[in-house]
C-alpha cells in the first residue's frame, strides 16, 4: 500500500463555508425581483450543488427568466464572494499540519475558474495549494474523474497516493473511480434526504482534524 502524499479537497462545503455568501446572493436575487427571501437553512443544503441548483430552489426551473436570474445571481456572488465566507472550523490547522509533515494538498472543485481563484487568494489559499482544478479546467466534472487524475499528476502524486475529501455524492464517487481514498466531510452541506454511509466512501468525518488519523493509519 502506498502512503498517502497528497490531500484534495472539495470547495464549497468541505473546504470552505461558503453558504453564507452564496445564500445572500440567492436572496439578494429573490428580493430583486419581489419574492420573499429563503431561510439559510432551506438554503445551505443545495449550496454543494451549485448556482443553476440555487436559482431552481428560489425560482423554479421552468421560469421564463431562469438564465438572466442565474446570470444575476453569480454576478452578485463574485461581487460579494468573500464577505462572510470563511474556512470550517479546524480547516486552518489541518492545512498546516499537512504542510509541516511534508505533505501537500490540493482544490478540486466544479465551480468555474473565474470565481475559484479569486475565492481562494480572498481566502489567503492560492499560493499554498499544490493544485486547483476547477469545473472549467477540462472538459469533464465531477463525478467524471478526469479532474482529480489532473490534480493528482500537478500534485506529484499518483491517484493510490491522493485522499479526496468532498460533501456530496459526485465527490466520493469521482473519488473512487480515481482509485483513491475517499472522505465524506459530515460537516459540509449534506441535505437530510442524503445518505452518505450509502456513498461507498472510506470514512466519513464531523470535523478536519480526523483526517490526520486516517493518514497517519494508512501511513503506518
Amino acid at each position: 500500500m502506498k502512503k498517502i502524499k497528497t490531500v484534495l479537497f472539495d470547495l464549497d462545503g468541505t473546504l470552505a463555508d461558503t453558504a453564507p455568501d452564496l445564500a445572500g446572493a440567492l436572496n439578494h436575487v429573490l428580493k430583486a425581483h419581489n419574492y420573499d427571501p429563503l431561510p439559510y437553512e432551506t438554503i445551505r443544503p443545495y449550496v454543494s450543488h451549485g448556482g443553476v441548483a440555487l436559482t431552481t430552489l428560489g425560482f423554479g426551473k421552468e421560469h421564463p427568466e431562469f438564465d438572466n436570474l442565474y446570470k444575476e445571481l453569480l454576478a452578485h456572488y463574485e461581487s460579494n464572494i468573500a464577505n462572510e465566507t470563511s474556512l470550517f472550523e479546524g480547516m486552518n490547522d489541518l492545512l498546516s499540519n499537512l504542510e509541516e509533515n511534508n505533505l501537500n494538498w490540493g482544490v478540486v472543485t466544479n465551480k468555474p475558474a473565474w470565481l475559484t481563484e479569486p475565492l481562494m487568494k480572498a481566502l489567503n489559499l492560492a499560493t499554498r495549494a499544490a493544485t486547483i482544478v476547477s469545473g472549467d479546467t477540462l472538459e469533464q466534472r465531477k463525478p467524471h474523474p478526469a479532474p482529480i487524475l489532473h490534480a493528482c499528476n500537478q500534485a506529484g502524486s499518483e491517484a493510490a497516493e491522493c485522499i479526496y475529501v468532498g460533501d456530496a455524492e459526485r465527490d466520493i464517487e469521482a473519488g473512487n473511480a480515481a482509485g483513491m481514498r475517499s472522505i465524506v466531510a459530515l460537516f459540509g452541506y449534506i441535505a437530510k434526504s442524503d445518505k452518505p454511509n450509502e456513498w461507498n466512501a472510506h470514512a466519513t468525518i464531523n470535523h478536519p482534524k480526523e483526517i490526520l488519523s486516517i493518514i497517519d493509519a494508512l501511513n503506518s
